[in-house]
């Protein structure tokens, strides 16, 4: 139901107006109902996109614009929880607890673990196998937030022998899947 008829269904028990299609006043109603159903698209598009949790694009794109270097752009949601760990960086974020909230401000989900050596970390990435896509940007970005005092060492999650030998692995398996020896890598 549009304006038009909502018009009409208020209007109507004044019992003035002849609303037969075609007619003058049904016409008239149906020409504001237009107008204001462009209103309410308006509308619902800005709360959409005015709202971080249900924008897709050009309110994601502004937020986006807030930053000194964007996040990969992956997907609607991946964007969303790239800028809330964005907003959440502020000078004073040097624990471990800290930098993880921000980090996946990059893109993708990003985690820093303690190496055991002072003031050294590692950065991985659990639901990405090998090397991320857009990589020198994701590590631009993590770069930026984690304290500069840090030396930082990215870790790339790869196949291990023990991990074929537990899924029961054979090579006429690999050979039947097609694998090339990149691809078998990253079959985590």
């Amino acid at each position: 139901m549009g304006y038009g008829d909502y018009i009409r269904d208020l209007l109507r028990p004044l019992g003035v107006y002849d609303f037969t299609p075609g007619g003058y006043s049904h016409s008239e109603t149906e020409a504001l109902g237009v107008g204001f159903d462009g209103c309410a698209e308006a509308v619902d598009y800005a709360e959409q996109e005015g709202i971080l949790m249900t924008a897709e694009g050009e309110g994601l794109e502004r937020r986006e614009r807030l930053f000194a270097k964007r996040p990969v752009q992956v997907s609607p949601a991946l964007r969303r929880a790239a800028i809330l760990a964005l907003l959440q960086v502020s000078g004073d974020s040097f624990t471990l607890a800290d930098i993880n909230r921000t980090i996946s401000g990059c893109g993708i989900k990003a985690e820093a673990q303690e190496t055991g050596e002072y003031g050294r970390i590692r950065v991985i990435f659990p639901d990405v196998p090998g090397v991320p896509e857009g990589f020198e940007q994701i590590r631009s970005v993590i770069l930026d937030l984690i304290p500069c005092h840090l030396e930082t060492e990215f870790y790339f999650r790869y196949i291990t022998w023990e991990e074929c030998e537990a899924q029961l692995f054979t090579w006429q398996m690999v050979e039947d899947g097609q694998h090339t020896w990149y691809s078998f890598e990253l079959a985590v």
